[in-house]
């Protein structure tokens, strides 16, 4: 079975979160099932810059006005397609933003050349001796893959539609339609019309033969006003092609028995070893040494993540005896609270700004537990790390953290399945209450120990999922 994937980044060549690390880590999970996948991204310069090998297999005369070139490659086991357009895609800023932290205004029609890229591809005439009998889109940036699809030769191929954050949904105004070289029935509520405007990820939902999203809490989530943004009507009419599929994690990458970032390995059966790395943690962020438990945060700085709860309640963090680190980026406003909490607690509190990989992997290996209060999350991957590092996980009781976090409450410590902490409701409180609980559980070695062993013992990996997307592409195509 020949799959392509589309997505607008992939791990290890650029990512800004998530939806990086799952498009880099499931074609391996799912080659041992018979199924190769070759994924399309776009030729940023990050991504043309690391390529060693690569050779041109296809092209395009006029894509959306331009030239563009379809190069293969392979890397870290990857089998890549990358759309070589420099006019769309040789920005010296990031994949979505300048270098002031702005949208492109052409994103629009950047992320409309990949997915119809993806379509031609899909067509057979693109690439010589290739066509995929699965395409795979991922979020608003590629949701338009089908749609395209649907109205150009490849309308039978099954389409395949992964959300893997609904707050995010490629909306534009209606001007840009002439544009996007869809016929003028696609603007209609059947397609990508979208209260007046256009709507990438509304197009893709309509048009997907399946949808997918990142949990199956999640799945159940977005069919409410609550978290579906808009699209909860959508997604009740399509309700019996919606599923939810937990992300898993390369288990080779995030090893603390062989990660060449950390600064000890370990495992379950060796958790004192851990204590190098705690050390090697206290030095990077300039950490007083002391007893406590060390919480981290490696999280995009936004309201969605909690990250104004973790700013509210850090002096109290520390007065209880804990302390803090801290990587990520993102809203001003909380980066100036994080960074004046670490000012005010010089010893207890370290903040690092913007995304460092290395380093989330020793944050990981050296800190005690991780604190993810998002307020939604489709599915959430440092949960997982947390969890294969013996870092554990406390977590908001929504979406994929619900899913992958079993709660130390009396029962889950009694039948000596508890890894990590959950909270509800997603507010100050019940983050307070939430880092009691962990202080209390920590003051007992042989209760910490245990939850921290039990959590490494979780199959954070990519084999059930990948099973289920195997047996979700299989029934697509015994459908056709």
């Amino acid at each position: 079975m020949n799959v392509l994937s589309v997505a607008s980044e992939v791990y290890p060549l650029i990512k800004t979160g998530g939806l990086a690390d799952v498009v880099g880590a499931l074609p391996a999970a799912l080659l041992p099932h018979g199924v190769k996948t070759r994924t399309l991204v776009p030729g940023y310069p990050a991504v043309l810059q690391k390529l060693k090998k690569k050779k041109k297999v296809g092209s395009f005369e006029n894509l959306f006005g331009n030239p563009a070139t379809v190069l293969a490659a392979e890397i870290d086991g990857l089998d890549l397609l990358v759309l070589d357009l420099p006019e769309l895609y040789a920005r010296d800023g990031g994949p979505y933003v300048d270098a002031t932290g702005r949208d492109y205004v052409d994103n629009f029609r950047r992320f409309a050349a990949l997915s119809l890229a993806a379509a031609e591809i899909a067509g057979g005439d693109v690439v010589s001796g290739w066509k995929p009998d699965i395409v795979h889109a991922h979020d608003w940036q590629t949701a338009l893959t089908p749609v395209y699809m649907h109205f150009g030769p490849a309308a039978a191929t099954p389409t395949v539609m992964t959300i893997h954050n609904i707050a995010f949904q490629g909306q534009f105004g209606a001007l840009v339609f002439p544009e996007l070289a869809l016929p003028a029935e696609a603007f209609s509520m059947q397609f990508v019309e979208y209260y007046g405007d256009v709507g990438f990820l509304k197009g893709g939902l309509q048009t997907a033969d399946a949808i997918t999203t990142v949990s199956p809490s999640y799945a159940q989530e977005i069919l409410t006003p609550e978290f579906g943004m808009g699209l909860e009507g959508l997604l009740k009419s399509r309700v019996a092609d919606l599923s939810g599929i937990v992300n898993g994690i390369d288990a080779d990458i995030w090893d603390p028995q062989t990660d060449p970032h950390i600064a000890q390995h370990f495992s379950a059966t060796s958790l004192k070893q851990r204590a190098a790395n705690r050390r090697a943690l206290e030095e990077r962020f300039g950490l007083e040494k002391g007893n406590g438990p060390i919480f981290c945060v490696v999280s995009r700085l936004t309201w969605q993540k909690g990250m104004d709860l973790v700013a509210e309640i850090a002096d109290e963090l520390v007065a209880m005896g804990g302390k803090l680190v801290v990587l990520g980026s993102g809203d001003a406003a909380l980066e100036g609270a994080l960074l004046a909490a670490a000012s005010r607690h010089r010893g207890h509190i370290g903040m690092v700004t913007g995304y460092n990989e290395p380093l989330s992997h020793l944050m990981q290996a050296g800190s005690d537990a991780i604190l993810i209060p998002s307020r939604f999350e489709p599915c959430g991957l440092t949960q997982l790390y947390g969890l294969r590092y013996g870092c554990v996980p406390v977590v908001a009781r929504t979406g994929g953290l619900a899913d992958t976090i079993i709660d130390a409450n009396e029962a889950g410590l009694a039948a000596k399945v508890a890894t990590g902490f959950q909270f509800t409701p997603v507010n100050a409180d019940g983050l307070r209450l939430a880092i009691r609980r962990v202080l209390r559980a920590y003051s007992e070695p042989k209760v910490w120990s245990k939850i921290q062993t039990q959590g490494m013992k979780s199959d954070v990996s990519w084999a059930t999922s990948a099973e289920r997307y195997v047996s979700l592409y299989s029934g697509l195509l015994g459908k056709g």
